[in-house]
């Protein structure tokens, strides 16, 4: 590009810069042609622009806008559920029952979309593509991954609902009678549908659209880059800063409401253990020393502080399930998760797309039950996916989809029928009490149900570390999450600064103390379904977006197919052309006539030179004109007789193919041109001789047959059988044979009939 202020002579044409944009698809600003330079990329090429447009600063710092607009947002809230409680759980009940009865369709619609489409690009060819280079590899083993992808994406809430919900779904199903064989079938059911695909579903949405564009285009982790194929740079400024409040919202609101229940459940265990007195004075305290515990652990970053800690956890519930599940009913147990799995896998598509659109309260148990979990799946989608898009790089899409909507899903599924089945049990052998315990006070009837087992202070024990590992682990991921949502990092290796994840642990156990005192956990249920209807918006923008990127990399894909059809099949590349021969190809129809003599003048004599110097070499070999009743151009078919092996064979054909629709030629006077692909025993290899020279024509030959050579030398190699297609039927009609001539000249073929 010419500096500024330098002269330029007449005649040099038009500044670079010009040259650019019109290659770019932009123009010069002072002309009057529309400039498209903010428009969404429609290539691959242009998406690699993506970094330089969204990156200004290769530091990591602070985005103050989303920060002050997020954490004033937040702050707003909790004063007004602090000093006023019950106008604010009022208000938000007449929301969550408006949401409910006219856009809970909305949120059923949005899981089942995100659900079809994580499968879609799982099970299609762009499920192979990685997240990172394709030479890139994961990071952590598979034990470790599945940990923390578990870790990360279950709280505390899975053990608080984990009794209360069966037994709700028993005693006040959504249809039909309680306390009903029907009713008891789908009791602990319910609960796992709602602990199931569908939360992973958006985990995996957003993780790997957030980790593609990272780690594959260099771009921020973050969700305004995963937007930016459908608004383009337009994400870098107020669009993209309004998308990050939002996902950073609806995270904070998410993150808060877990810790919440965590508290309300930790606080009826650490009671229990030490003889403390229950009550908001305790929950409190126990947020306080939590987020100090949180903070020791999220400044030490993913591999010390949250890797320790997944690892542990898993290891804690394990134990937890086995001790029940050996001390407890074990037959019953593992019957009942057996039919529990069954039933679920064969229900799940009705109850995906259930909303009790003719049940009498339909919308009210919607809204206490599936609305409220797919609202806190959502909440949570940016937070948690944001985190596996951080510890999964160089997984295939493939691979990430299956093992999160797998690995963590049947690992769920084991903690909600143990804890669950071992609750029906009870409830199913008459204890009417317990029963109303569990409904009432869902952690009282957590804790109740693990002093029945034998050992039950261990048991309460390991329940309140078990429980207390998913709350630590849980807040330590957000915190780190939420620092990374309000700051600007062009490293997706890079965190947020320090200080900004104590800041946002401490808000966020600012917000849940405002809800605990507002009114305990239906109130965190209110507020997150709320604060999760951006976030179903968020998710349609990020498939289009994904969708449309992963559109440009197999159309690039596709392209280098289509521009590369001179590729062999064993690897090779077929006559390589100089650059005008490739110029002129691109531009070239051939019609019939140009192809007929081409094969006369070109590909024939190339041939026959090669059976001459075969023959001549000692080789058995023939060259065949085959007649072709469809096009009125004979092949012409070389082939060397390999004893005891397969022969090699060499044709070259005419064929006729349709014109594009676009391409070199503004205007066509026909729709079709011809070809002149070669043939081998296999087939056509796909590409094109025409304009190539009679030298080119005998290097490919000469390189096809060192192919077969060698492929031959590796089939004697080893014991098993090849498959190989079988040789063609002998043609129909006359076969002009050309005999190698004995001048040293072109041969003249003599003709000799075959049967």
């Amino acid at each position: 590009m010419a500096e500024e202020g330098s002269a330029r002579r007449p005649g040099d044409g038009p500044p670079k810069t010009v040259i650019q944009r019109t290659l770019l698809g932009g123009t010069d600003r002072r002309s009057n042609v529309p400039d498209f330079e903010n428009r969404p990329p429609i290539s691959s090429q242009e998406l690699s622009r993506g970094p330089a447009e969204l990156i200004e600063d290769l530091r990591p710092k602070v985005n103050w806008r989303v920060f002050i607009i997020a954490s004033s947002i937040i702050i707003a809230f909790s004063v007004w559920a602090m000093v006023m409680p019950a106008g604010a759980a009022a208000t938000m009940k007449t929301v969550v029952a408006w949401i409910a009865q006219n856009v809970g369709w909305f949120y059923v619609l949005t899981i089942t979309v995100v659900i079809v489409f994580v499968l879609w690009v799982a099970f299609s060819k762009e499920g192979s593509v990685r997240l990172g280079p394709d030479h890139s590899r994961p990071q952590y083993k598979l034990f470790t991954w599945v940990a923390m992808l578990f870790a990360a994406g279950v709280g505390i809430d899975m053990l608080f609902f984990s009794v209360t919900g069966p037994i709700s779904q028993y005693i006040s199903p959504p249809s039909g009678p309680g306390q009903s064989p029907a009713s008891a079938q789908d009791a602990v059911v319910w609960t796992m549908f709602h602990y199931g695909i569908a939360g992973w579903a958006m985990y995996a949405l957003l993780g790997m659209a957030m980790g593609y564009f990272a780690y594959r285009w260099g771009m921020p982790l973050s969700i305004r880059a995963a937007l930016y194929p459908l608004l383009g740079k337009r994400v870098r400024g107020g669009i993209g800063d309004t998308i990050d409040i939002l996902t950073l919202v609806g995270t904070v609101f998410g993150v808060a409401t877990s810790m919440g229940i965590g508290v309300v459940l930790l606080n009826v265990g650490f009671a229990l253990l030490f003889g403390l007195q229950q009550g908001l004075g305790l929950q409190i305290a126990l947020v306080i020393v939590a987020v100090v515990m949180t903070i020791a652990a999220c400044t030490s970053g993913v591999d010390k502080g949250i890797r320790w800690i997944s690892e542990l956890n898993i290891w804690s519930a394990a134990a937890m399930l086995l001790y029940i599940l050996v001390t407890g009913q074990t037959s019953f147990l593992l019957n009942s998760l057996v039919e529990n799995i069954g039933r679920f896998i064969f229900t799940l598509p009705d109850r995906t797309l259930q909303t009790f659109a003719y049940e009498a309260g339909g919308s009210q148990w919607m809204a206490s039950w599936t609305l409220f979990f797919w609202a806190f799946w959502m909440a949570w989608g940016p937070f948690v996916g944001l985190f596996l898009a951080r510890i999964s790089r160089g997984r295939t899409l493939r691979e990430f989809v299956i093992a999160a909507i797998t690995a963590p899903v049947l690992c769920d599924f084991l903690i909600v029928s143990i804890f669950g089945n071992s609750a029906m049990h009870e409830v199913l052998s008459g204890n009417t009490e317990f029963a109303q315990l569990a409904i009432a006070s869902p952690e009282q009837g957590w804790y109740a149900l693990l002093e029945m087992f034998p050992g039950a202070g261990f048991l309460i024990g390991l329940g309140t570390l078990s429980g207390l590992l998913f709350y630590l682990t849980s807040a330590n991921s957000g915190a780190m999450v939420m620092s990374n949502f309000s700051s600007s990092i062009p490293d997706p290796s890079q965190d947020g600064a320090k200080w900004l994840r104590i800041f946002w642990a401490v808000l966020t156990a600012l917000l849940t103390i405002a809800m605990l005192v507002a009114g305990g956990v239906t109130t965190m249920e209110y507020a997150t379904l709320i604060f999760a209807l951006p976030v179903t918006i968020i998710a349609f923008l990020v498939m289009a977006s994904f969708s449309k990127a992963l559109r440009m990399e197999r159309a690039e894909r596709e392209g280098h197919v289509v521009r590369r059809q001179a590729t062999a099949a064993h690897g090779g590349l077929v006559p390589e052309r100089s650059w005008r021969q490739r110029l002129a190809g691109m531009r070239s129809y051939p019609s019939k006539k140009q192809v007929a003599q081409f094969m006369e003048r070109v590909a024939q004599p190339a041939l026959a030179d090669v059976l001459r110097e075969f023959t001549k070499q000692g080789y058995q070999a023939t060259l065949d004109s085959i007649p072709n009743v469809e096009t009125g151009i004979s092949s012409h078919r070389l082939v060397v007789i390999i004893p005891e092996h397969r022969n090699f064979e060499y044709e070259v054909q005419a064929l006729e193919a349709p014109v594009p629709m676009f391409g070199g030629r503004m205007s066509r006077e026909t729709d079709v041109y011809y070809r002149v692909e070669v043939f081998t025993q296999t087939g056509s290899e796909g590409y094109d001789l025409m304009g190539v020279t009679h030298q080119q024509i005998i290097d490919d030959v000469l390189d096809r047959y060192e192919a077969h050579l060698g492929f031959l030398t590796y089939s004697s190699q080893h014991d098993y059988a090849s498959v190989l297609t079988p040789p063609p039927a002998p043609a129909t009609g006359s076969i002009a044979r050309v005999e190698p001539a004995q001048d040293g000249g072109h041969d003249s073929p003599d003709t000799e009939v075959k049967d």
